[in-house]
This record gives structure tokens, sequence and C-alpha cells, in this order.
């Protein structure tokens, strides 16, 4: 009896500080978050135990990406190699954070110039790493690649984008000119997996936040079909992940309204430790010179 009335004291004085409530809601979130996060897991282990996203976690990610990815390149049997990411951000949260720290290469762009403010502020020129600022679309993709592009000989192992627009043409258009192994493309979760709908193409194009973004999974299945195929979805319906067709053997051949997530985008918020920095990835690239 009286230690639920100490518990009852404790938590009125907790919830007098709004400092206080706010961090104990936030536990309460991550708790619920993290829970619910197992609870999907388990299921596509149960019902896909070949899908990447059995396996997936995060470190960088917005959600469950980086282990997706990282069981798609043990498949591959890849352990280091080159990327472009369309649409980095901050390099706090992103698709190749992870892989550069594991020794990767590659290409950061983003058309916000206080991203690339911030990440050329934080950290040191490296060989590793080229930072562009650049607002992508389908004419000047391509041109992100040349001969100074870090350590891209022959082939590209894989392509990023999220853009929240023109998705669809650029990434289309770069894996015309590429061939990237694996590409990671955001889709728009709101439509179920046989509704193939986009975005009219528009080089200025905005997004202003609504439903009008991107491209569905159906679509962007369609428009690889000729050469990748579809082999995850990460849990929050965010990315769909797809691997070149002549690769593509070492993936089951589930069907995309089996691969396909719905819209859970409240699972991007969940943490994985403590906030994310540039620390460790600055330490990693001053490292190399």
């Amino acid at each position: 009896m009286k230690a639920a009335k100490d518990l009852k004291t404790a938590l009125r004085a907790v919830l007098r500080s709004p400092a206080a409530a706010a961090s104990l809601m936030d536990t309460f979130l991550q708790l619920e978050l993290s829970r619910e996060m197992e609870r999907l897991l388990e299921k596509v282990r149960s019902e896909m135990p070949s899908n990447p996203a059995a396996h997936g976690f995060k470190v960088y990610s917005q959600a469950d990406e980086d282990g997706i990815l990282e069981t798609i390149f043990e498949r591959l049997k890849i352990e280091v190699g080159s990327f472009v990411e369309i649409g980095c951000g901050n390099g706090l949260e992103n698709n190749t954070h992870y892989l550069l720290l594991k020794g990767w290469r590659g290409t950061w762009v983003d058309g916000d110039p206080a991203n690339i403010a911030l990440i050329r502020a934080a950290l040191p020129s490296s060989e590793r790493l080229r930072v562009i600022e650049l607002m992508v679309d389908r004419e000047n993709a391509t041109s992100l690649l040349d001969i100074d592009s870090p350590g891209i000989s022959s082939e590209l192992d894989l392509l990023s984008v999220d853009i929240d627009g023109n998705d669809f043409d650029v990434v289309l258009s770069c894996a015309a000119a590429w061939r990237p192994k694996v590409i990671i493309v955001e889709y728009n979760a709101k439509f179920p997996p046989r509704t193939a709908i986009r975005v009219a193409y528009n080089p200025t194009h905005e997004w202003d936040r609504s439903d009008y973004q991107g491209a569905s999974l159906a679509a962007l299945v369609d428009g690889l079909s000729t050469a990748y195929r579809l082999v995850s979805c990460s849990l929050a319906g965010t990315n769909a992940f797809f691997v070149r067709s002549d690769l593509s053997v070492a993936f089951d051949n589930l069907a995309p309204e089996r691969l396909y997530q719905p819209a859970r985008y409240h699972l991007t918020a969940f943490r994985s430790g403590h906030d994310p920095s540039l620390s460790f990835l600055q330490r990693s690239l001053a490292g190399d010179t």
C-alpha cells in the first residue's frame, strides 16, 4: 500500500515538470514502438523467413533499412562497395551513413543548402565521400557519376533515392545509365500494392507534405521490371528494395503483393540508442587521411 502511494506521489511530481513529463511520454512512446517493431519482425520471420525484412534493424536509417541492406549485400557477397545517395538529408539519418562506417565509399547529394552546410562543417574532406548540393531531376541525375566519383570503377553497388517527388523518373534515369546492383527508393505506401500511380514529372516539384508525393510500389515495380526485381520493403512502408535481375537468384521470388508494407510512418520515430551524430563518421573519414 505504501509503495503504491509512493509511486503516485512520484508520478505527480514528474507531471508537475513539463520537461520530466515529456521525457516520460517519450520513454513510453519508444517502448511501444519497440514492441510494434518486434511484433512485425516476428510476423515477417514466420510468414516470409527469406524476406530480407526479417533481418531489419536501425542504426542511422529511418526505420529498419540498415539491416535489410546488410542482409541483401551479404547474399550478394559484397562486403565493401560503392553508392550514390540522392536525398541524403543532413547525414544524421539516411541509408548509407552506416555503410560508410563499414568502409564503403560514395556520393551524398541533397538539394537543401542547410543540409549540405551541416555535413561539410562536420566532416573532413575524404576520398571516400563526395558531397554535392544539387536539386536532382532526371536530366541532371546521371551527371553525378563521373571519373572523379570515389570508388566507382565499373559498377555501382547501391543507388538510394528519396526526394519526395520525382523519385520515379530519377530512379529510372539512373538505373538505365548506371545499372546499380541494388536500388532502394522511397515509395508512396498510401496506395495498395496493385495501384500504379505517380506524380507527373516536374523538374521544379517541391513536396507540399500532402499525399501527392513519389510513386506507388506498383508503379516502381512496373517501371523497373525489365531489369530489376523487388526483394523487400521496409516495415515502416517507406522504402522498397530492388536487386538487378541477373543477381536476384539469391532471393526468393515473392510477389510484390506479399512484400508490400503499408504506411506505418510513425515507426520512423523509433530511436536506436542515443540521438544520432556525425562524430563517429568524422573520426572514420579522418582516419583515411
